[in-house]
């Protein structure tokens, strides 16, 4: 199987290497961004007050837009020269790491701090995750790309599942010795932090950065302004029209993805009731279906085409969405939460995988700064309308929920419109 889905020359331990790197840094967004800290964040640090979920929104915004102006001009920069790609990706695990830990020392009425801390962590993330991902297609082939990438996240969100579980028996221990959240919250960074460290040193001593002879020299942003390589990413994807309407495409359906990453904690606890034990058993289970739903797609990938299966996905999040917004009990929710981690971990996977097998391999890292900057876009536009919506209706968390259907609905329209095979001869063709 390796030999159908790998590059000649790729070895097996590579791959695995790659793929780790997925299993490592999950662990951050399920604790940081899905399931502890968030909840922590707008009922401890803000106080519950009525526009703290619009600021938890507001600044995983600004990260995210910091990400858009740094991310292609970074992969730019990558592309230029061997070595840099991996040399970047260390950078920004360790500063990912070191923010997280850092998170810990925001507490109460301390929303500041608490708020430079996770934009420098949800920077480094995002760039880490864009940098990443541009080495997919040195790995696996056309057709392979699907099942790797899925691969990659199927143990991504087991990775998330063990530390959700490590901070769960934390907690636990925690809870039963009287403690507070204030007081265990933090050893559950400290726990994040470490696992992704120690998690993602396999990807740094296996994995070997390829493509040196294919790479075009860019001007290095030393000489030019960020905003210049991010402009012109943008202005050449003119001749690559069906990956730049998948990139519009993806920010139209990440929006609604980033938006239910980012509140589901949040979500049950206000609405459905959940404490904060529940909401991490809630999160768990999700990764869990995530992660099969991340491998199964990413194998149906390789056999009905990327187009295909996410256009499957996407009507699958429209209907968790409507459960989601219905449900006045635990059960159906909890319906809505598995079929959610299925989409959440076939959505992810196929949109990586489109992005490597339409672009040239000429400029992999930088067309990947631009999926990123894509991405990070959704992750603005998601999180701080299901905010906007909630403050706008005076605490209503169902509507907002609903209020995210018509994200995937553009999603859908947009995708249909775009032809692989074209896509993918353009791409061919680039030098």
């Amino acid at each position: 199987m390796a030999g159908l889905v790998l590059n000649e020359g790729v070895k097996r331990r590579e791959a695995v290497a790659w793929a780790t790197f997925d299993f490592a840094n999950s662990g951050y967004t399920t604790v940081v961004i899905t399931a502890i800290y968030n909840a922590y964040f707008v009922a401890l640090i803000a106080g519950n007050a009525p526009w703290a979920t619009l600021l938890w929104g507001g600044a995983l915004a600004l990260s995210s837009l910091l990400v858009m102006l740094t991310g292609p001009a970074l992969g730019a920069w990558a592309d230029a020269g061997p070595g840099r790609k991996k040399r970047l990706l260390w950078a920004t695990t360790l500063l990912c790491a070191a923010a997280t830990v850092a998170l810990g020392w925001a507490g109460s009425g301390q929303m500041g701090l608490a708020v430079v801390l996770l934009v420098i962590s949800h920077v480094a993330f995002g760039l880490g995750e864009n940098l990443i991902a541009a080495f997919l297609p040195e790995l696996a082939r056309g057709r392979g790309l699907g099942r790797l990438s899925g691969w990659g996240w199927g143990l991504g969100y087991l990775g998330g599942l063990l530390t959700l579980g490590v901070c769960l028996w934390w907690v636990d221990r925690a809870e039963a010795l009287g403690q507070t959240a204030a007081e265990f919250v933090p050893g559950t960074l400290v726990i994040t932090a470490t696992l992704f460290v120690l998690a993602a040193l396999p990807t740094f001593i296996w994995l070997r950065e390829r493509g040196g002879a294919h790479r075009v020299p860019h001007p290095t942003p030393t000489r030019r302004p960020l905003a210049f390589f991010s402009v012109r990413g943008w202005r050449q994807l003119q001749v690559f029209p069906d990956l730049r309407r998948f990139l519009w495409c993806i920010v139209a359906y990440q929006s609604g993805v980033q938006a239910v990453i980012a509140l589901a904690a949040i979500y049950a606890q206000q609405a459905m009731g959940f404490d904060t034990r529940q909401s991490i058993v809630l999160i768990a289970v999700v990764n869990l279906t995530a992660a099969v739903g991340a491998v199964l797609f990413g194998l149906l990938q390789d056999r009905i085409g990327h187009k295909s299966t996410l256009i499957i996905t996407l009507c699958g999040w429209l209907l968790t969405i409507v459960l989601a917004w219905a449900a006045t009990e635990a059960t159906l929710f909890w319906w809505a939460a598995n079929l959610a981690g299925v989409c959440l971990g076939a959505s992810q996977s196929a949109g990586r995988a489109m992005v490597g097998y339409l672009s040239p391999r000429t400029r992999q890292a930088e067309f990947f700064g631009l999926w990123g900057m894509a991405v990070k876009l959704s992750a603005i536009l998601g999180p701080l309308s299901y905010g906007a919506v909630v403050w706008a209706t005076d605490g209503q968390h169902r509507l907002a929920m609903l209020a995210l259907a018509p994200f995937f609905m553009l999603g859908i329209v947009l995708l249909v419109g775009v032809n692989m095979r074209r896509g993918r001869r353009a791409a061919g063709r680039a030098r």
